[in-house]
């Protein structure tokens, strides 16, 4: 396995995992007050669309030749780390 490869199937693995940190959080939202679930839908929408963005930077790097996929590195790994900070700040809020 290249290190490209080994590098999509961690970001692959950790979109996974946020994908159902953030339907964890809608559950939460979901069973909350009226006004609180206001609050809670978006936060929720922002999340995804931070999650959108990650998984089209996925794409691009899928989509790179093997020479190319360091240079989007560090979009990728910007994108990553701002969707991980507002998910665990979000977490924080819902509970």
């Amino acid at each position: 396995m290249s290190m490209k490869e080994a590098y999509e199937q961690k970001l692959q693995a950790q979109l996974d995992k946020w994908s159902a940190e953030i339907d964890k959080l809608k559950a939460k939202a979901d069973s909350a007050d009226a006004d609180a679930q206001l609050e809670y839908y978006k936060k929720i929408e922002e999340l995804r669309s931070m999650q959108e963005t990650a998984t089209n930077k996925l794409t691009e790097l899928k989509d790179a030749g093997d020479d190319a996929w360091e240079d989007l590195k560090a979009g990728i790994d910007s994108a990553w780390n701002s969707l991980g900070n507002a998910l665990k700040s979000a977490a924080s809020r819902f509970k």
